[in-house]
């Protein structure tokens, strides 16, 4: 018997080392989103990816009116699709984000998204997968 899959956000929530990046959605109103059929694939920072960025910058993001602000970095780390780490793998793509801009996938050596090493793939959820990786995602500009 299949164990039954939780949607992205359950899923981040249950792995307790998506703190930051859970917050960060509720403080962003990306819940019902990312609850929503998908199928999505996330590029998730753990908490110690967002402990990487300047002290001050999460506590910033997660006021209300940085919300848009918040809004973009995270869709930044979504590509509407299940996109699996076999299907990368040896490859290079440029997938766009549901930010509207384009990531630089590399699957030749690991896989590395714009700069940041996925440490966890494949992830499974029921609306899509989730890909750990070690820092966070900025979009440019």
């Amino acid at each position: 018997m299949s164990k039954m899959l939780h949607d992205i956000v359950d899923t981040a929530v249950a792995a307790g080392s998506f703190n930051t990046l859970v917050a960060a959605v509720k403080a962003a109103g990306l819940v019902d989103t990312l609850k929503g059929s998908g199928p999505f694939t996330v590029f998730a920072p753990s908490d110690e990816a967002f402990a990487k960025l300047p002290a001050g910058t999460v506590e910033d993001l997660v006021k209300p009116e940085n919300k848009a602000k918040l809004t973009r970095i995270l869709t930044h780390h979504v590509v509407a699709g299940r996109v699996m780490a076999a299907d990368v793998a040896g490859k290079t793509a440029e997938p766009t984000s549901v930010a509207g801009e384009p990531l630089h996938v590399d699957g030749t050596n690991g896989v590395v998204v714009s700069g940041a090493k996925v440490t966890s793939a494949d992830i499974e959820c029921s609306n899509g997968v989730i890909h750990v990786i070690d820092s966070v995602i900025l979009p440019k500009g």
